[in-house]
């Protein structure tokens, strides 16, 4: 932790070994982290499993309901919600991943968006493995894209 007086962790907070947590850190109840992960600066995080090798931030928010998997990224300015990223995926910058299963070794261009709601309903989108979504995409769910796919810049 290399500003404890900026970094709020809470007290139910379990973590592994060698994390690197940024100053401007929130970290609420029922986090989980694993071994060798970096946290950083401006993040909030709340009931959130992340797996060993992953590295967050910064100005990432991940809300209640995700499992971030081994070697996954999620950049600076991403917000996910319920949500699972598989090994090895990333969410580089400025996105939206609400409701949705991003399959092993994908990549979330910049700017992409799932659309999970209606108005009245929250759909689900499933991502296949080796995925590329291009920059700016709008995936409007319910939504399932195979593997080994392309979406080009929306």
């Amino acid at each position: 932790m290399l500003s404890p007086q900026t970094t709020f962790l809470s007290k139910d907070t379990s973590y592994g070994k060698n994390i690197t947590i940024e100053p401007f850190v929130v970290i609420g109840e029922k986090v989980k982290i694993g071994n060798n992960v970096i946290i950083k600066s401006f993040s909030y995080i709340e009931k959130t499993s992340i797996e060993n090798n992953v590295s967050i931030g910064p100005y990432t928010r991940l809300r209640p309901g995700n499992r971030i998997k081994t070697g996954s990224k999620v950049g600076n300015f991403v917000e996910i919600k319920n949500s699972i990223l598989k090994p090895n995926s990333k969410v580089n910058h400025l996105a939206y991943i609400g409701d949705t299963s991003v399959g092993e070794k994908s990549n979330i261009g910049a700017g992409t968006i799932t659309c999970n709601f209606d108005g009245q309903n929250k759909y689900k989108t499933k991502i296949g493995n080796k995925v590329f979504i291009g920059s700016n995409s709008s995936l409007v769910a319910p939504l399932t894209i195979g593997n080994n796919s392309t979406v080009g810049a929306g």
